[in-house]
This record gives C-alpha cells, structure tokens and sequence, in this order.
C-alpha cells in the first residue's frame, strides 16, 4: 500500500511539468495555457528507499521490488472552481478521490510564462485554492443537514453522529478555516472520512522555484513554508524544471546532474519523504533468495494487519512474524547472522510494526 496524493494548483505553476518528472512519463501535457490537461492522469512511481538495496545485496536477492505510489495529476482550479467556473466541478470530484493534497505553488517569476492572476503571489494562490475547496465543502454538508435531521430524529445513531460531526465542520467552513480543525476523537475518524470533506485532507505544499533556488529555496517558497508551519501542513522546494530534465536521464548521469547542480538529491525524494510523514506511513520489508520487496503500512498498524498488505490469507491465519530490526539485519549480514545473536524475534498479533523492520509471517492455511 502506498498512497493516492492529488496534485492540485492554479494553471501553470508548474503542476503537469512536476507530474510528468515525477512519472517519468509524458502522460500529462505541459503547456503554458490554462485547462491543458481536461482528465485527471495517474501515474505510479516507485519509492525510492537505499535500505531496499541493501537488505536485496546481504540476502542475494534476485529481483528488488520497492513499494510505489500513485500521483494524480488534477487539472488547473480557478477562481469560482467551487461554482463551476472553468472545469471546477469535474476536478472537485477527482480531489475528493485522493488520501492527501500535494498543492504544487508557484514561486518563480518568469516573464515568458503567464499567471492566471497576473502576478506571482503564492499566499494568494493557496488562499485561492483554499477557498474554493472550503466553498464546495460547505456546499456539500449544507445539502445533507436535513437529511440527517430527519433520520438523527429517529433511532440511527450512525446519523445522530454524523451530524454531529456536520455541526462542527459548519461553522469553521463558515468562518474561512478548513475541515482539517475540527476537533474529533480516534473513533469518529471513519465517519468523518466518509464526509469525503476535501479541506480536511492532508496538505503538502510544494513550493515550484526557479532552477538557482531548487536546494535551499527564495523568498516566495519561505512565504510558504511558515505557511505551512501555521496550520501543520508540511513544505518541501522542487524545480520542475529540474526534476524534468532528470526524469530522462540514465541513473548514473542522473547523479553527474544532480552533482552539477548542487543537490544530493531529486525533488522526488523530498516530496516522498514529506509526504509519508504526513500521512503516517512507514516500510517494512520481506527479503530473500527470490526477491527484496519493500511493503508499506500505516503507523500503529499490528502485525496481522500488515501481513494482511501481502495477502489477506496471511491476516487472516497469521501465527507469528519473524521480526528483525533493519539495523540488526544489515550489521548482523542476514538472518542467520542475526538468529544466532538473539536479534531474531517472535511477535504475536499484538505487535506493533516498526519502521525497518525485516519480516516473515507464519500463517495457517
């Protein structure tokens, strides 16, 4: 499992440009005109993880297979996209389908591009797309109230706390805050993820920058990042310019560019990275002779539950795992390296998986 992140934004800023890098494919048009991409493109891209390469070369693994995510490419929202100005209706649609929301800004100036405003401003921009999706938020639960007053009125409890939840999320919606802030327990998080509120997705801003400022960013990304660090979004600075001209490189000469433009690493990496903690993901990994294979979980997911990710027999006959931890299985040079020093571990459906860890689950059939 990994996740399904929409990249939404303004037209042109850069969002088909970082899609296209990202995917390594050229599926999402770029072009310097508002509506350039009319259907949502996905594209999946495998995670990039140097542990994978390691455990692959201590086991002899034949094949490496590392964990992938899909990038939704969403097209361009404007101003009114909440009441159907340009294709709003359409692309509100493609959000809501999405875990969480890589908002692609623009924070370069560049004459020979247009901005749909005129004029680069990227705290107006979120502010925009804020707007917009705070408007057809509020639009959606003003349409269920009654509906829920009705059936809350009798004996559905399910009803009586969704509108509950619909009661708080109204008047911040109302007030121009996002769904993300209404305060809720664990236990209401599956009714109020089935609101399918687009606010209160998880948000990473990615903060577009001109070619120069790709390591460290300038002063429209750093507008953003104390943005981000306002409301508990996340930030990280990408050149889609770069991350293009990477995409179609062979690796080796991937490293040489990267080295001649100062950066250790591509934008994908940063991107991933933000993105998993967000969402509070993490990696396991299951190696051997055949293959090294990276699988990815929710933080605080238990052991039946994670082996249930490979297949759902596993969950539902699990025994035991075998566990390793990351560390001990790379200094330890394997398995048998680490069995014979009381690193290997037996843990039951109570266990929590950890980040790193090595695994191989006993199941009944």
């Amino acid at each position: 499992m990994g996740f399904k992140c929409g990249i939404v934004g303004l037209p042109n800023v850069g969002k088909s440009t970082l899609f296209n890098a990202l995917t390594q494919t050229a599926a999402a048009q770029a072009a310097n005109y508002p509506f350039c991409t009319i259907e949502p493109n996905v594209g999946e891209v495998a995670v990039p993880d140097s542990r994978l390469d390691d455990l692959a070369r201590i086991a002899s693994s034949k094949e490496i297979i590392p964990t992938r995510l899909t990038f939704v490419d969403i097209a361009g929202l404007v101003r009114g996209a909440s009441k159907g100005e340009g294709l709003g209706n359409q692309f509100l649609a493609n959000i809501r389908e999405v875990d969480a929301i890589a908002h692609v800004v623009r924070c370069f100036e560049d004459g020979d591009v247009t901005h749909v405003e005129g004029k680069v401003d990227p705290i107006a921009d979120i502010e925009t797309i804020e707007t917009e999706l705070m408007l057809a938020d509020l639009d959606s639960l003003e349409k269920r109230v009654t509906a829920l007053e009705k059936k809350a009125k009798g004996a559905d409890k399910e009803a009586k706390e969704t509108l509950d939840l619909v009661q708080r999320a109204l008047p911040l919606l109302r007030d121009g805050k996002p769904a993300r802030l209404v305060q809720r327990k664990a236990e209401e998080e599956r009714l109020f993820s089935q609101l399918g509120l687009m606010t209160a997705k998880p948000v990473l801003y990615v903060c577009n920058v001109e070619e120069g400022s790709a390591d460290s960013g300038n002063a429209h990304s750093a507008a953003v990042f104390a943005r981000a660090k306002e409301e508990g979004a996340k930030a990280v600075v990408v050149s889609a310019k770069i991350e293009s001209e990477i995409a179609v490189l062979p690796p080796a000469e991937q490293v040489e560019y990267l080295e001649a433009v100062g950066l250790a690493e591509p934008g994908l990496n940063r991107v991933i990275r933000a993105g998993y903690e967000l969402l509070g993901l993490i990696t396991y990994f299951t190696v051997g002779p055949k293959e090294a294979r990276a699988w990815t979980i929710t933080k605080g997911t238990r052991a039946p539950a994670a082996a249930g990710v490979i297949h759902t027999d596993f969950e539902k006959g699990f025994i035991r795992a075998e566990t390793i931890a990351f560390a001990d299985y790379t200094a330890l040079k394997g398995e048998a390296g680490a069995r014979e020093a009381g690193k290997l571990r037996l843990e039951g459906k109570e266990y929590l998986v950890q980040d790193g860890d090595v695994l191989h689950f006993r199941f009944a059939n």
